[in-house]
């Protein structure tokens, strides 16, 4: 409520209003209109340039602009991939008579489920001459699949003694210990932290790491029949099996093998902050938060600000200047240790390669 001075334009009944504020229209007879301007509705009394304005009803909301968001530099890492080259790089370089045979025996077709197609079939258009037909006839595709699984593996025997055998026990022993782990994985991309906001929002990472499920097992690839056990990791599609005399890999239907003579390895304690589920055997050596200020605390701007545990793993990085790498984390650093010292000492115990 108040009393001010301002000009107005009449066309016909309406009169339009000019102020600071905006425009306005009413319309009335002199001395009283009714109008609406930038303030909302208004009764308008008074003559002579001195009016008394009474405002009807809640006026409009004025609406302030709505500011910029801010967008924070990027919190995106740039991973990069660490698996190394592939399979069929490694192979390339170096086809032994071995990776030979079991590509051969990989590629033959098995020939049981299209035979026991055709008897399920037959059964069927028969009728009741179909289950004699069917009782006939899966001898033979017992036969047939025993067949294929002969024609689809590789059979290679091992005399390994004396000091070879004690040292490949060793590390049977040792890829034993990483079956027995409550967190096995393999390193597929990393990226480094570069800005003080991916700092922030990373826990106080300087590196963060892709990784997927691994495992340890004593089992090799299905199309090797030996004599003895084969010390194996996998993951997905890939996995490296440790022969008494040589290292094979695997990616899907792709083999390769290198001497252990090329095999290079490093094996180191590392700080990792777990975000998920904590390995049963997983040692806390430490905390942060998930968001974290330039001197490691907490940053009191982010809600639901939780504490990380900082974990002491194992890592073991198998590489050779051919271009295989490999990176495999485990929550017990005790038996990445055993296992890089057993492959050590396997490849000490290995004939010298002699270049032809």
């Amino acid at each position: 409520m108040g009393f001010y001075t301002r000009t107005s334009l009449r066309a016909g009944p309406f009169r339009f209003t000019m102020s600071p504020s905006g425009m306005g229209v009413s319309v009335g007879v002199p001395g009283f209109r009714v109008g609406t301007g930038p303030r909302g509705n208004y009764v308008h009394m008074g003559r002579g340039g001195i009016y008394y304005q009474s405002t009807i009803g809640k006026p409009a909301p004025h609406s302030p602009p709505r500011p910029r968001p801010y967008i924070p530099p990027s919190s995106s890492v740039v991973m990069e991939d660490v698996t190394g080259a592939s399979v069929q790089e490694l192979v390339a370089g170096n086809r032994s008579d071995l990776v030979n045979q079991i590509q051969v025996a990989a590629r033959r077709r098995p020939l049981w489920p299209f035979a026991l197609g055709a008897l399920l079939v037959l059964g069927l258009i028969l009728g009741r001459w179909g289950l004699l037909l069917i009782l006939v006839g899966v001898p033979a595709i017992v036969w047939l699949a025993m067949r294929d699984r002969a024609r689809r593996s590789v059979v290679v025997m091992y005399d390994v003694n004396d000091d070879m055998a004690r040292r490949f026990d060793d590390l049977v022993q040792a890829v034993g210990a990483l079956q027995q782990v409550g967190g096995f994985w393999l390193i597929t991309a990393s990226g480094a932290v570069q800005t003080p906001y991916q700092y922030k929002v990373n826990a106080g990472a300087s590196t963060l790491h892709r990784r997927r499920a691994a495992a340890a097992s004593m089992n090799g690839p299905r199309i090797l029949v030996t004599n003895v056990a084969i010390p194996t990791l996998t993951s997905g599609e890939r996995s490296v099996h440790f022969l008494p005399d040589r290292v094979l890999l695997r990616e899907g239907k792709h083999y390769a093998d290198i001497p252990y003579q090329q095999l290079e390895l490093s094996a180191e304690a590392v700080r990792v902050i777990e975000e998920g589920a904590l390995p049963r055997d997983g040692e806390i050596v430490d905390r942060t938060w998930q968001y974290v200020n330039v001197k490691g605390g907490p940053d009191r701007r982010f809600k639901d600000n939780r504490q990380l545990p900082v974990m002491r793993y194992g890592r073991l990085t198998l590489y050779n200047h051919h271009g295989l790498h490999m990176i495999w984390d485990a929550s017990q650093f005790r038996a990445v240790h055993a296992t890089a010292r057993a492959l050590t000492n396997a490849a000490s115990a290995q004939p010298p390669i002699i270049p032809s």
